[in-house]
């Protein structure tokens, strides 16, 4: 049977604006690098998605209108180049940016239409409407590729260069400042620590000038992401618990990784397999509005994807960034529970550490990787095309 062919008869949904030779380029890439083209495999284990318990085998289409309901960014082409690049296409080089776009973007459906919110095909909700013009392959939409490529820049970055999670975390908390809409306290937890008093003091605001001091704090939602190094080439068989249980809190945004130059967005488990998004289909540009036209329908549904894909836990590149969202001080304090009950054992070193304050005369240049791998170590990464910005976090391991 010939790949398109096989394909198809895999796909249990019509794939709306998707054509054969995108079908076959994301065929052939799972093909190439040995990816599970099965969506959720015929088992009695648990299913996860961002922090939802299913049955495969009772659940199947509901697990899969959930995945459907996640917003998906790919690879486009056609849009006004970013800044004097001559890029008008991010094929080859805009895979972590847009894991990045997914990440927030999953943020923001939770923020303002809940867990519980299912897309389909008719949707014109306002509010949801409003989410993905945010992120249009445009200059003038805050989470597009254009303010992505250009903010990185000021991580070192030029347009066009490949981002790690790092980079494109420190990326998005630069740009989420300009979202008042959304209005989120977006953090990056550098050296596996989460500080829990400084994400306190970030997500509660101070009352402004003239204003009575409130009576109740006022929590701004967190967006928490924790870029990690689970080891040298590959994950640490010892952090796999860690890494599937991170996908079971109720908090859970994801994570971002994939493997060396090959971005992908993760979203759940099942087994020892990660589910994740592939933003590895090129499509062509173009505006949704208001859903009142068939062309605005057909662009909508090209930011879905009806079936996600599977991984084995271990074939994961060991640098990833997990990622929580909080949207009160409770969901915060029961993340930091799970942390501690799940993740933070006795005997070996836990993927991510809480403090209640930063320690003493803690600088950033204290923990940096390449202390931790020292210079013989560091000879592994010579043929890899690592961002270097997120050599700035410990290894564990």
């Amino acid at each position: 049977m010939d790949f398109t062919k096989k394909l198809i008869k895999k796909r249990s949904k019509p794939l709306g604006i998707l054509n054969m030779d995108m079908m076959l380029e994301a065929y052939l890439t799972h093909e190439a690098r040995g990816l599970d083209t099965e969506d959720i495999p015929h088992t009695k284990e648990p299913v996860w998605i961002l922090g939802r318990q299913y049955n495969a085998i009772n659940d199947l289409e509901e697990i899969r209108r959930d995945i459907q309901s996640r917003l998906w960014f790919s690879y486009r082409k056609g849009f006004v180049q970013i800044g004097d690049s001559g890029l008008t296409s991010d094929k080859g080089w805009g895979c972590m940016l847009r894991c990045g776009q997914m990440l927030i973007g999953q943020a923001l459906l939770f923020l303002h239409l809940g867990r519980d919110w299912r897309w389909n095909a008719q949707c014109r909700d306002r509010t949801y409407l409003r989410i993905l013009r945010m992120f249009e392959d445009r200059r003038t939409a805050p989470y597009s590729i254009h303010q992505i490529a250009l903010m990185g820049a000021s991580e070192g970055k030029q347009v066009g260069e490949w981002f790690g999670p790092n980079t494109v975390a420190q990326v998005l908390r630069k740009l989420s400042v300009y979202d008042e809409w959304s209005s989120v306290a977006f953090h990056v937890a550098l050296d596996n620590t989460i500080v829990i008093n400084d994400v306190r003091r970030l997500c509660t605001e101070a009352p402004r000038p003239g204003e009575l001091r409130r009576r109740v704090r006022h929590w701004k939602p967190l967006v928490l992401v924790i870029p990690l190094r689970l080891g040298i080439t590959d994950i640490n068989p010892v952090y796999v618990q860690a890494i599937k249980a991170s996908f079971t809190f109720k908090q859970s945004l994801g994570l971002i990784g994939g493997k060396p130059n090959h971005a992908l967005y993760f979203i759940g488990c099942v087994g020892n397999d990660v589910i994740f998004l592939d933003p590895h289909t090129t499509q062509s540009i173009g505006v949704v509005n208001g859903k009142e036209h068939e062309h605005d329908s057909k662009m909508d549904s090209s930011y879905h994807c009806s079936q996600a894909n599977r991984l084995h836990i271990l074939n994961m590149d060991p640098s990833v960034a997990v990622s929580f969202f909080c949207k009160t001080e409770a969901e915060f304090e029961g993340l930091c529970e799970c942390i501690r009950v799940q993740m933070v054992t006795p005997d070996r070193k836990p993927l991510v550490e809480l403090r209640e304050e930063q320690r003493e005369h803690w600088t950033p240049l204290d923990d940096t990787a390449a202390d931790a791998l020292g210079a013989t170590a560091l000879s592994f990464y010579e043929d890899r095309q690592f961002d270097d910005s997120d050599d700035d976090f410990e290894l564990l391991g």
